[in-house]
């Protein structure tokens, strides 16, 4: 029972289409149909023109994956895969929405926000790996940047399993219970980002090919 309540809670609250409802209320925008499509706080920006929405997105959507730990966790003290299964649970719903038709965003915020309490470790590591991602070579390409990171990410987490582990709280009670939540976690983010990082890699390549074919 205590599983199926953890997943309920992080599906609901990651269902929350925080960027949908606040461009339609506050510029009559359906986001899905502008943009990139996606129900995120980078498209908010982009849609909107407008950077106090798109940061109001983000935090409310890092506020789901936060909320999320916080109830689970009230209701059931000191059992990390519990608040784990919630967050992987609150991604599924923001990327896979029920209330958009399936349609949603990419999970980072939210994904985030639970990584804050439960596995700050996480969170901390993608951080410097997205930095120096979209700073290497100049290369300034968000998409791309998320991309790297969460793989590197995960390579990093596995290899250092052992001190990773450490820094979950509550505390896991073995390394494998970890590698899953990171596994499953980060391939919820990495599924949305598959097509839009092959859409970058072909725009990047785009000047190189008609370079050859001009020669």
């Amino acid at each position: 029972m205590q599983y199926l309540t953890s997943i309920i809670i992080g599906y609901l609250l990651g269902s929350v289409p925080t960027a949908y409802l606040l461009l339609k209320i506050t510029k009559g925008i359906d986001i899905r149909k502008s943009g990139s499509g996606n129900v995120g706080a980078f498209n908010s920006i982009t849609t909107s023109k407008s950077k106090f929405i798109g940061l109001v997105v983000l935090l409310i959507d890092f506020s789901k994956g936060l909320l999320t730990v916080y109830l689970i966790n009230f209701f059931y003290q000191d059992i990390f895969l519990l608040p784990a299964i919630g967050i992987c649970a609150a991604v599924f719903s923001h990327n896979y929405n029920p209330w958009l038709k399936f349609k949603g965003g990419r999970g980072l915020a939210t994904a985030a926000g639970g990584s804050a309490v439960l596995f700050p470790f996480l969170l901390l590591v993608w951080c410097v790996l997205w930095v120096i991602s979209f700073l290497y070579k100049n290369n300034r390409n968000v998409i791309i940047a998320n991309v790297s990171a969460t793989v590197l990410s995960f390579l990093i987490v596995i290899s250092t399993i052992n001190i990773a582990v450490k820094y979950t709280y509550p505390s896991a009670i073995s390394n494998l219970e970890l590698i899953l939540f990171t596994t499953i976690l980060l391939s919820l983010l990495l599924a949305k980002h598959i097509v839009p990082f092959k859409d970058e890699i072909k725009r990047l390549n785009l000047p190189v090919r008609g370079n050859k074919n001009a020669n």
